[in-house]
């Protein structure tokens, strides 16, 4: 009876077991292998993570694939199942699941509209990019031309870097073919801060920005992603002429807002607007006629520019450089950095112009040209300039006095300067006209000499001859030179008294060098001419030899008549 006891109580508790397991296999999860799930920690081991996943037995997970920071037991975990029959029980990963589970944040990020950034590290450099670790094992190309918003000049620079990235392409989960595109999240960002820029600054207020890079018309200066132009004008209120001197690549500074222009993106900012325009008070310090002292800052072909004080700048023409010299280059009166004294000649304070005259500070020497250049004085000066009307005589102290072409020989006829002068010969000369309004001062070199005009007609007369030496022969009459270098002219109706022949004919009898016998028909002192006459002459031969001859007669025949004079004058002719 006990052992049959015993054997019904053995089959109770067998029915019980077999129940108990029937329930507790109820509660096991549905695990199929590569499923992800969430389990709880069970127990941490130096070398395991125990995962209660619900199934027939806990599975484990090398610690190593916690890089981070290991599970707190009791804490849910999400795992993936490799093998849910593993020969240890099942074999799971908690690395693959944060990978599954990344692959889907991922697909996530870039179907979602807008597309959102996600997270990653550039760990190298590759063949046309980079390798961006986005986490879970999976990596990504960045192409360098989307790896910055500017030109990357040291492409190393950007190794390590932790930033933000949007998916450009994702093909599959098992290729895990991924680019990605860091340029355009930072356009976005440049943009929005950009906005925000416009929307909270006002013109005046004052912003920190970094200088970034350098024009030759200012300074680029990054306001956070976006710039803002510094003017080379707007760096300071005086003359700017190296932008670099006033800021240093780098360098963060504090500037004034002076415009902004949203439609076009445009900021401009200032320095010199800390300080104010030197320009209000000009009118307390400066008034015309004042002689100043400034620094000479810029050369141009038309005069240079003088600093006065920082902000105000004025223009000295090169006309007002001198009084008597004429100066073709700034650069041979003055340099740049030279401390000069100057007159204000005007100003306009709404366009900040002030006009500046070096002269001005000296005396004029032509107020008291007629006392240091009388009229009739004999002067030493230097040709220094041919025109074809004369020659510009360049005195001593500068003042030049004009040689006319006819100025130079009393007795040859001088076309062109050029053909007697040359620039840099010296030559003595006479103060003929002094004009000191218009500034000319004219002279003569012929006047150094007597008129040889004068003493000519004092000694031929009108209606006297002389042998003369034919010195050029024209279409309107042949020149003959008398024997104190007088030149007169024979006119055509002058050579021949024969009507049978005409003037060219007459002329064909005449060389250069023949010597001839003229009349002397008219002296004209004032204009340096006189007029011969071969025809007169011989006329005036013949009434001599006529002379003579009705002389002769009367002595020796006293029935000899005027008739008879005549007569014989008719035969010779």
């Amino acid at each position: 009876m006990e052992q049959m006891d015993e054997e019904k109580d053995g089959q109770h508790e067998n029915v019980a077991f077999r129940a108990q397991m029937e329930e507790s296999l109820k509660g096991l999860k549905t695990v199929e292998d590569g499923q992800l799930i969430e389990g709880t920690v069970a127990q941490l081991l130096n070398d395991y993570v125990f995962v209660d996943i619900g199934y027939k037995s806990e599975g484990r997970i090398p610690v190593l694939e916690f890089a981070d920071k290991l599970p707190e037991v009791g804490s849910r975990v999400k795992v993936v199942v490799i093998n849910k029959d593993g020969r240890n029980g099942p074999e799971i990963s908690f690395s693959k699941a944060m990978a599954k589970q990344l692959w889907r944040d991922l697909r996530k990020a870039f179907e979602e509209n807008p597309p959102l950034p996600v997270d990653g590290i550039i760990e190298k450099e590759v063949k046309g990019g980079y390798d961006v670790n986005l986490g879970g094992d999976i990596h990504a190309f960045l192409p360098i031309s989307q790896s910055d918003s500017q030109k990357v000049e040291n492409t190393s620079k950007l190794v390590g870097l932790k930033a933000k990235f949007y998916i450009e392409r994702l093909y599959s989960e098992n290729k895990q073919n991924i680019v990605v595109n860091r340029r355009k999240y930072l356009e976005e960002i440049v943009e929005k801060n950009r906005d925000r820029f416009f929307a909270e600054t006002n013109i005046g207020d004052t912003v920190k920005g970094i200088v970034k890079s350098f024009t030759n018309f200012g300074a680029f200066i990054d306001l956070g992603g976006f710039d803002g132009l510094l003017h080379i004008n707007d760096m300071s209120w005086g003359h700017v002429t190296r932008p670099k001197e006033f800021v240093k690549k780098g360098q963060e500074i504090e500037l004034k807002v002076i415009r902004l222009t949203p439609e076009e993106k445009r900021i401009n900012l200032s320095l010199k607007h800390f300080t104010e325009d030197p320009w209000m008070h000009f009118e307390t310090k400066y008034h015309v006629n004042d002689i100043v002292e400034g620094t000479v800052t810029k050369l141009t072909d038309f005069g240079a520019f003088i600093e006065l004080e920082e902000g105000i700048e004025g223009l000295a023409h090169i006309s007002e450089f001198s009084w008597t010299k004429m100066v073709h280059k700034p650069s041979d009166v003055v340099k740049i950095g030279d401390k000069i004294k100057c007159m204000i000649l005007g100003y306009d304070i709404q366009a900040g112009r002030v006009s500046l005259g070096l002269k001005q500070v000296t005396d004029n020497p032509w107020d008291s040209i007629g006392e240091t250049y009388p009229v009739g004085a004999k002067v030493h000066g230097k040709v220094v300039k041919i025109t074809p009307h004369g020659a510009f005589i360049q005195f001593d102290d500068g003042i030049d006095g004009f040689l006319r072409a006819e100025d130079i020989s009393w007795t040859k006829k001088i076309k062109h300067a050029g053909s007697v002068y040359h620039e840099g010969d010296e030559v003595d000369v006479v103060v003929l006209e002094v004009d000191s309004e218009n500034r000319r001062i004219t002279v003569g070199v012929k006047q150094l000499l007597d008129n040889p005009w004068e003493a000519f007609a004092s000694e031929y007369k009108t209606g006297s001859t002389l042998e003369g030496e034919v010195t050029s022969i024209t279409s309107f009459g042949i020149f003959v030179k008398a024997p104190n270098g007088i030149e007169g002219l024979v006119n055509n109706a002058n050579i021949s008294d024969d009507k049978e022949i005409s003037s060219e004919e007459a002329k064909e009898k005449f060389k250069v060098g023949d010597k001839v016998n003229v009349f002397v028909v008219d002296v004209n002192v004032d204009k340096c001419k006189v007029a011969f006459s071969i025809k007169e002459y011989k006329k005036a031969l013949a009434r001599k030899e006529l002379s003579q001859y009705m002389a002769s007669s009367s002595d020796n025949d006293e029935a000899y008549t005027l008739g008879d004079a005549m007569k014989s004058q008719s035969k010779k002719d």
